[in-house]
Parts: C-alpha cells; sequence; structure tokens
C-alpha cells in the first residue's frame, strides 16, 4: 500500500517533468499529452509535491500561446499556491496573463463596439468565423482576443491564489492591473468583484481616523482588510476595546474570524454589530459594502470620519477573503493641534 501511494504520488512530479520537456521541445503532441496528465493527476499530488511543482508549472504560462489553455495552466499553479507553493514565485506569470487579457478584452469590447452597441455575453459558446469577421482580418488576432473576452474570469481563482497569501505580491501587481480590471468591470459584462477586491487591498498602510463625537484622532495601521465591513470591525476592537472611545466593543469571535491566519471552514453564525458612521472628509457616507480603498486621500494621508450610527445594524462576521487575514493597529493617539489640523479638513455628514 504504501509503494502504491509513492507510485500514485510520483505521477504528478513525473507529468510536470514531461510537459517542461515537451515544451521545451516544442512537441505539440507530447505538450498536449502531459498536460493532460498534469491535469488528471494535480488533485492526488501531495504537498510536497505542489510546493516544488507551483513554480514550474507558472514559468511555462508564457510559453503557451494566448489561444491556448493557458487558464487552466495558471488554474493548476494557483492549484499548488493552495497547497503551499511560494505566491512569490508564481505570482508574475500569473498576473502577467491577467493583465494581458484584460488588455486584450477591452481591445475586444472596442472593436466589437464599432459596429453593435451590445457586447456579447463571455459565456457565449460558439465562436464562429461570423463571430471572428467582427474584429478584423487577422483570425488568429481575432480568436485571441475573444478567447481573452470569454475566457477572462477564469484568471480569478489563480490570481487569488497568490494575491491573497502575499502582501508582496499584491504591491508589486496592483497598480498595473487594478485600473484594467476595473474598467472591464464597467462593461458590466464580466464579475470580476473577487479580482478587483484583492487587488484593492491596503497594504500595511496608515490611516488618519477622525472620531467626531469625541474630537479624537488616531493614526491606524491597516493590513489585509478585504472590505469595510471587516474594518468596522477592527476599527471598533482597536478604538472601543482599547478604551479610547466609548461604545460596545466587537464580539471577540468576530474580531477572531477577521484576523485569525487560519482561513474560516465554511460560513459561521457571528455576527458583528456596527458600532460607527463611516464617513468620508466631505461628509459623504463609505459603505461597510465598499473597501478601505475607498477612503478618500488629503494632503498625502488617506483620511477616515468616525461618526455616530445613524441606525442600527449587523451583518455576517466572516472576512470576505477566507484566505486573507485582516490586521489594524493603532500606531499613536494624534496631539490636540494636530488633530484639529486634521478636522479642518472635514464637513458635517451629508
Amino acid at each position: 500500500m504504501i509503494f502504491n501511494r509513492k507510485q500514485r504520488d510520483a505521477r504528478f512530479t513525473a507529468a510536470v517533468s514531461d510537459l517542461e520537456e515537451a515544451v521545451s521541445a516544442r512537441d505539440g503532441d507530447r505538450t498536449g499529452r502531459a498536460f493532460s496528465a498534469v491535469m488528471k493527476s494535480a488533485e492526488s499530488a501531495s504537498d510536497a509535491e505542489c510546493r516544488d511543482a507551483g513554480p514550474r508549472l507558472a514559468a511555462l504560462i508564457p510559453a503557451f500561446p494566448p489561444t491556448g489553455p493557458r487558464t487552466m495552466l495558471a488554474t493548476a499553479a494557483g492549484f499548488c499556491v493552495e497547497r503551499g507553493a511560494t505566491p512569490l514565485a508564481c505570482a508574475e506569470p500569473i498576473l502577467d496573463g491577467v493583465h494581458r487579457d484584460l488588455l486584450d478584452a477591452l481591445e475586444f469590447a472596442r472593436r466589437w463596439t464599432a459596429t453593435d452597441t451590445d457586447l456579447p455575453d463571455p459565456e457565449q459558446e460558439l465562436i464562429d468565423d461570423t463571430y471572428l469577421s467582427r474584429l478584423g482580418d487577422d483570425t488568429y488576432e481575432a480568436t485571441r482576443l475573444a478567447l481573452a473576452w470569454c475566457s477572462l474570469e477564469e484568471w480569478q481563482p489563480p490570481a487569488l491564489a497568490v494575491l491573497c497569501r502575499s502582501t508582496e505580491v499584491r504591491r508589486r501587481h496592483a497598480s498595473d492591473v487594478l485600473p484594467l480590471c476595473r474598467e472591464v468591470e464597467a462593461l458590466g459584462r464580466h464579475d470580476l468583484k473577487c479580482l478587483s477586491y484583492a487587488l484593492a487591498v491596503l497594504n500595511d498602510e496608515p490611516l488618519i481616523v477622525l472620531h467626531r463625537p469625541t474630537d479624537t484622532a488616531f493614526e491606524i495601521r491597516v493590513d489585509g482588510i478585504g472590505d469595510n465591513f471587516q474594518l468596522h470591525t477592527l476599527l471598533a476592537h482597536v478604538l472601543v476595546g482599547g478604551g479610547h472611545v466609548p461604545g460596545t466593543p466587537p464580539s471577540a469571535e468576530s474580531v477572531r474570524l477577521a484576523t485569525d491566519p487560519a482561513p474560516a471552514r465554511g460560513t459561521s453564525d457571528a455576527t458583528a454589530t456596527g458600532t460607527f458612521e463611516l464617513l468620508a472628509p466631505d461628509g459623504t457616507r463609505i459603505w461597510n459594502e465598499g473597501l478601505p480603498d475607498d477612503i478618500p486621500v488629503v494632503e498625502g494621508r488617506r483620511v477616515l470620519v468616525l461618526d455616530d450610527p445613524s441606525y442600527q445594524r449587523s451583518w455576517n462576521a466572516d472576512r470576505f477573503f477566507p484566505h486573507l487575514p485582516g490586521k489594524a493597529e493603532l500606531l499613536r493617539v494624534l496631539p490636540p493641534d494636530e488633530a484639529k489640523t486634521w478636522y479642518a479638513h472635514t464637513s458635517p455628514a451629508a
């Protein structure tokens, strides 16, 4: 039994090696067979095999043509990251692929809307000659653009695998990929919410937080927070739980769910209760459903105003990204003169 298990586990490593050799030799038939073997054996691979294979599979992504199964290869590399492969070693080929296909999807939309205002459903199953002819005379290029449009959402799982497991990955790639992701989202045909949220996560960034009811101000560093529900809970934990402002602190379970490095398994029944109204300095509301990235920058710093809640609200305490623990750390309480300077940039709630 032990011998048979070792044989089974070794199949994945052998398949990855065979794929590398086939790609290097530019042997299309062998590449196809090796690719199929990789996909079939991945699920039964050991964690040790996945740790080794992840960077090797990711490195092969640029060698596959844009009209080939790059998203499936990226998914295999992302699966290995979920099993322990180093995110930083796998991220660049995966996120470069995302970047390339976002650009191609936007070009697809530009060409398509030149003759038709209605963009097609990305889940279109039939990409025939009539479909491609609307994209230009170059059949290969048209096929590339069409496949980018239709398979864009397939990049999300491997992209999330690396983005949610490495601050450094987010720092390196978010500024290039996020604007394109939001531009494609604005077309209203793709659901890229998870990808855009992950790219927009703030990484070890200090916020100026003004608590208007007590006329106090704080500098709080946040990291890895997926949405403003999670931010709200952690601000209440730091400020109310820390005794800096009045109120009822969040439950220990809601704080644990927001910060625990171990991802939650399934959906919990824990509830978090609103403590504040989150406002921009100009008095407009910052919604819990939004992102910390929504907090405006004033004089080079993000500034968030907390007011008394206008109504009682609660929500499920699970965090948006199970594999991304959030952090909020009080750096300092601002002295009154510095607090007054920041309050001068604010307006009453709209």
